[in-house]
């Protein structure tokens, strides 16, 4: 009986995969054919240009004959362009991407709702509930430490070594009001110890005299090859990978957990070229456009694309890493940036 039931459940499933199919193909062709028309997507990004926007924008182009205008910029300031076309009437931008800001935008109506079947099979903590956004790429925060200055054994091995008085004065992180500079630590402490033993740590944390560096999380990365700081306390840990390989003195320390964050991609409400905008943001998150993510050395979104170093990616065991989404990020923001300024600086 059970299997009768199973195999009329598998013969019923593939009639309806063959049937859909068509319509499916039709609805992709009527998008490409539309986005055609069009002509062309405008896209406002963070991602370094010749890392990532380029290769993203060529590897577009050639598929579809759509050619993309990108315009970069760090998110804070693109989210503020947006904000002010759309209040302007203007609307400019087509597709947004950026670390912030896709929860500011939602809550402005400045977003349209879109989430492409190509982002089908990713993780839950990656797309947005209200699919106002679906995360392009996942950054991963993590201590690293100069292995000329530090050799390997002695390093820190957990949050409770950072307070060994050995290592005073010896940390930096970035002073940047966002996940990837101290708040971003700080929030990631309070979420895995709570609150009181959150706030025991950091007090007792504040005595290291950690230094604070204006500037992105990279910077960073850059006095700690240098040799100005044994330890980066919270640094990109695809930098670490990609220097090293070149030969530069630099090792993640895998203490857990990480700090991940996403970089998002929408689509903007009242887009000049919605149907590019679309297609734009489908390829992007579809399995082609994730193996150009991986080549510039970012952490892909798609689960079933690997970084070009898999350790990258939280697994949850040998990487376990505290996800925050853009509203999480938003809401608490003000909240550890203040004990950032109460506490270390």
């Amino acid at each position: 009986m059970f299997k009768s039931r199973w195999l009329s459940w598998c013969f019923g499933s593939l009639i309806g995969a063959l049937l859909a199919t068509p319509s499916a193909l039709a609805a992709d062709a009527a998008l490409i054919e539309a986005a055609r028309g069009e002509g062309r997507v405008v896209w406002y990004t963070g991602f370094v240009i010749e890392q990532l926007a380029r290769p993203l924008a060529e590897a577009f182009e050639a598929k579809y004959g759509v050619r993309v205008e990108y315009v970069r910029a760090n998110s804070a300031d693109q989210v503020l362009r947006i904000l002010n076309e759309a209040k302007a009437g203007k609307v400019m931008s087509d597709v947004f991407d950026g670390a912030i800001g896709a929860s500011t935008l939602k809550k402005e109506k400045v977003l349209a709702s879109y989430i492409p079947q190509s982002a089908a099979n990713y993780p839950k903590e990656l797309v947005d509930p209200e699919k106002f956004w679906t995360g392009v790429n996942v950054y991963v925060l993590m201590p690293a430490f100069n292995t000329d200055l530090v050799h390997r054994g002695d390093e820190p091995r957990s949050w409770e070594d950072f307070l060994d008085p050995k290592w005073r004065g010896k940390f930096a992180w970035s002073s940047s009001m966002s996940a990837a500079g101290a708040p971003g630590f700080i929030a990631t402490v309070l979420k895995e110890y709570g609150e009181e033993k959150g706030m025991n740590y950091l007090r007792r944390l504040a005595a290291q005299k950690i230094a604070s560096i204006d500037g992105a999380g990279r910077a960073v990365t850059d006095q700690v090859i240098a040799g100005e700081y044994a330890i980066g306390l919270h640094i990109f840990n695809n930098q670490p990978a990609m220097m090293a390989r070149a030969g530069a003195p630099i090792a993640a320390l895998p203490i857990l957990p990480a700090t991940a964050t996403l970089n998002t991609v929408s689509v903007v409400a009242g887009a000049p070229h919605p149907s590019a905008a679309r297609l734009f943001v489908d390829f992007l998150l579809s399995g082609e456009g994730q193996k150009v993510v991986a080549a510039g050395d970012y952490v892909p979104a798609d689960p079933q694309t690997p970084p070009k170093d898999p350790s990258l990616r939280p697994d949850g065991v040998k990487l376990r890493a505290l996800y925050f989404s853009p509203e999480e990020l938003e809401a608490g923001i003000a909240k550890w940036g203040g004990l950032y300024r109460d506490l270390f600086r």
